[in-house]
C-alpha cells in the first residue's frame, strides 16, 4: 500500500484528506501547530497545551464516513459563557492530551474512537509562535495577527518561528518513508510555510525519495498573498522547502461572477496561472462553488492519486 503524507493545516488539509481516505492508501497528515487565535489561543494560553484547532479538522476529515457528518457538527459545536466559547472538538483534544500524558498519545486514542483512516501527526511537539517580518521592516507576532490584518500593511517579507522547535520524530519518519508528499492547499504564510520552518522538516524533504507535490490556492488572501500568481506561491514553497517541487496542481475552471464579486469585496481574487511552459504543472477543473469557493475534494483526490 502506497504511503502519502499531507502537510498543511486548516480547511485545505481537511479537503485533501476527505478525498484521499476512500483510496487504499496509508495516509499521514502532518499538521501545523502554531495557531494563536480564538478557542485554540485561549486553551493554549490558559492550559499550556499545544493548539488543537487544525488537528481537530484533520481528525474529522479522516473519520469513518458514516460518522464524519455527525462528528463535524459535534466537534464544531461551541459552548458559550462560562466555559470560554470553546469548540467541543478542541476541548476533547485538550482533555485527551491531559488524560493520556501527551498530545501524541491523546490523538492516537481519539483516532481509535473515530475509526480514522489514517494518522494525524503534529509537526512538532514543542511550543512556538509565528513571527512575520514585513517588507517595510516592521514585525508582527502571532499567527492570528498575521492571518487577520486589522489595517493596510506592507507585504510579508519573511516568516519565522520564535523560538525555534524541532520536528516530531513521527512526522520525520512519515516523510522519509513516503511515496508522495503533498503540500497545500492552505494559507501560504500561516498554514503551509510554518510546517517548513520546523527544524528537521526541510532536511527530511531533501532526504526522502518521495515526489513532492504542491496544490496551489484558488484565491489570494488579503494581507498575505495580495496580487500573487501561481509562480509567486510556487517560489515561496520551494524557497522554504529547500527543494524543487516535482508537480504542482492548479485550477483551470472559471469561477461564477456572483461569487467573484462576493470575494472581491473582501479583496480576494482568483489566483492566475502564469507558467504555461512549465511541464510540472497539472491544470484541471478543481473548483467547487455552491456558496463558497473551495476545491472539490473528489476531483482533487483523483489528480493526486494519479501521481502515485
Amino acid at each position: 500500500m502506497k504511503k502519502i503524507v499531507v502537510i498543511g493545516g486548516g480547511t485545505g488539509s481537511y479537503t485533501v484528506l476527505k478525498g484521499l481516505k476512500v483510496y487504499p492508501l496509508q495516509i499521514s497528515a502532518i499538521v501545523s501547530m502554531f495557531d494563536s487565535g480564538g478557542s485554540t489561543g485561549k486553551l493554549r494560553d490558559n492550559l499550556g497545551v499545544l493548539p488543537p484547532g487544525d488537528l481537530r479538522r484533520c481528525l474529522i476529515a479522516l473519520a469513518d464516513d458514516d460518522k464524519e457528518n455527525i462528528l463535524r457538527d459535534l466537534f464544531s459545536f461551541r459552548f458559550e459563557g462560562g466555559v470560554g466559547n470553546h469548540s467541543l472538538g478542541n476541548l476533547i483534544i485538550t482533555a485527551s492530551e491531559k488524560n493520556y500524558g501527551s498530545l501524541s498519545a491523546g490523538i492516537k486514542k481519539i483516532g481509535q474512537l473515530l475509526n480514522m483512516r489514517g494518522k494525524v501527526i503534529p509537526v512538532s511537539l514543542e511550543n512556538s509562535h509565528l513571527r512575520a517580518e514585513l517588507k517595510d521592516g516592521s514585525i508582527i507576532n502571532g499567527e492570528n495577527n498575521i492571518d487577520v490584518p486589522t489595517n493596510e500593511r506592507s507585504p510579508i517579507n519573511k516568516i519565522s518561528l520564535n523560538p525555534s522547535v524541532i520536528i516530531n520524530e513521527e512526522a520525520k519518519v512519515a516523510i522519509l518513508e513516503a511515496d508522495l508528499v503533498v503540500i497545500g492547499p492552505g494559507d501560504l504564510y500561516t498554514s503551509l510555510i510554518p510546517n517548513l520552518l520546523v527544524d528537521g522538516v526541510v532536511e527530511a524533504l531533501q532526504k526522502t525519495n518521495a515526489r513532492l507535490v504542491y496544490i496551489c490556492n484558488l484565491m489570494t488572501k488579503k494581507g498575505e498573498t495580495d496580487g500573487y500568481m501561481v509562480s509567486d506561491f510556487l517560489r515561496e514553497i520551494e524557497n522554504y522547502a529547500g527543494r524543487r517541487v516535482d508537480q504542482f496542481i492548479c485550477n483551470e475552471n472559471g469561477i461564477r461572477s456572483t461569487l467573484r464579486e462576493i470575494y472581491r469585496q473582501k479583496e480576494q481574487y482568483p489566483v492566475l496561472f502564469n507558467l504555461p511552459e512549465d511541464d510540472r504543472a497539472i491544470i484541471s477543473d478543481l473548483v467547487h462553488q455552491p456558496h463558497f469557493i473551495r476545491h472539490d475534494y473528489k476531483k482533487l483526490a483523483r489528480e493526486i492519486v494519479r501521481l502515485i
